[in-house]
């Protein structure tokens, strides 16, 4: 038994019952995703890709595939997005998305949900354009979740504020203050080209 071992069987518990819910990935697809990204992906979302599936479930909104071309639901992958939001070389673009943060599920209107990969917890942080102030991006980053533990947790109890009804909801979102700490550079690489042994480390994986 693992620290998730009991997170991972709620969630596949949870998960049985959804439609687009894609088969788990490989060791091998988990590693050519991690060497495209660049960094280890926070070992429980790891653990939920390899043991749960490859998207279409968790929370509202669904789990992105990992990587490949579109889902069911035609959504692009989590690499894909995440390599997307890198500025290119000589950029002077004042966006810039945080590294090591992965968008998982889209909550629409260009709103994710996201994993912090470089914490220990793997906050979860959530990005909200409609919210940017003027070029102060970090006005557009607030805390979904503390841990990513807790946002399933949360999941599993229908408790999430993208269960309620706006006219009820009183939730109050916390800005997110790492989100300016961490700007993303130029991609310095081919993710083909990358050694496994190279790439940047996040918290030490269990079960994935």
């Amino acid at each position: 038994m693992n620290d998730f071992d009991e997170l991972i069987s709620k969630g596949a518990a949870a998960s049985a019952v959804s439609e687009l819910l894609q088969p788990p990935v490989s060791a091998t697809k988990l590693a050519e995703a991690e060497r495209e990204l660049g960094f280890r992906l926070h070992p429980l979302l790891a653990a939920l890709y390899r043991r749960v599936g490859n998207g279409g479930f968790g929370p509202a909104g669904f789990l992105l595939p990992l990587s490949g071309g579109p889902d069911a639901s035609r959504e692009t992958s989590v690499v894909q997005r995440y390599l997307d939001r890198i500025p290119s070389k000589g950029s002077d673009s004042w966006w810039a998305w945080p590294e090591g943060v992965v968008p998982v599920p889209t909550r629409g209107c260009a709103m994710f949900a996201c994993v912090d990969c470089r914490t220990d917890d793997g906050t979860v942080p959530l990005f909200e354009p409609n919210a940017i102030s003027g070029q102060d991006v970090s006005s557009g980053w607030f805390v979904d979740a503390g841990s990513l533990a807790e946002w399933i947790e949360v999941w599993f109890d229908s408790h999430g504020w993208y269960e309620a009804d706006p006219a009820d909801a009183d939730f109050d979102l916390v800005s997110w203050s790492d989100s300016a700490s961490r700007p993303q550079v130029a991609w310095p690489w081919s993710g083909e080209d990358a050694d496994p042994e190279e790439l940047e480390r996040g918290p030490a994986v269990h079960g994935a």
